[in-house]
């Protein structure tokens, strides 16, 4: 599990901007429960969380017409069983650190998994998301 003090600032640059921590198994149950569409950021310490995905979703977020109902995130490595129960609804994708999800009603209609977000800028991933919400949101 990675130190407070290295994830505590990761997260916030999330919390924030309006996102919603789903910190236990239950949290994650009852947030992708709801009707409307949940976009789940699962954050990380690597760097293309840093420098692509953070910063692309945040854009996304900013600059969409049509936006998600409820913005949450959880931290990998650090929100070990949430993470673990959020990787059981992204099912049948593995386990991506940082990835990106957004559910419609409880199903899982978008997904950027980490070798869709390593090596591309921020704009790409926005843009990706933005697509996303224009479709689903």
């Amino acid at each position: 599990m990675y130190p407070a003090e290295i994830v505590i600032p990761m997260k916030e640059e999330l919390t924030e901007n309006g996102f919603s921590e789903l910190l236990t198994p239950q949290e994650v149950d009852t947030q992708l429960s709801q009707s409307g569409t949940t976009l789940v950021m699962i954050n990380s310490v690597c760097g293309c969380s840093a420098g692509s995905a953070r910063p692309g979703v945040l854009m996304a977020v900013a600059n969409s017409a049509k936006k998600p109902d409820h913005l949450t995130t959880s931290f990998a490595g650090f929100d070990v069983d949430a993470v673990k129960k959020l990787r059981e609804h992204l099912l049948p994708y593995p386990p991506s650190s940082p990835a990106i999800a957004l559910f419609k009603n409880g199903e899982l209609v978008h997904f950027i998994e980490r070798h869709m977000i390593e090596g591309r800028p921020a704009q790409m991933i926005a843009h990706n998301l933005i697509a996303a919400f224009d479709q689903h949101c």
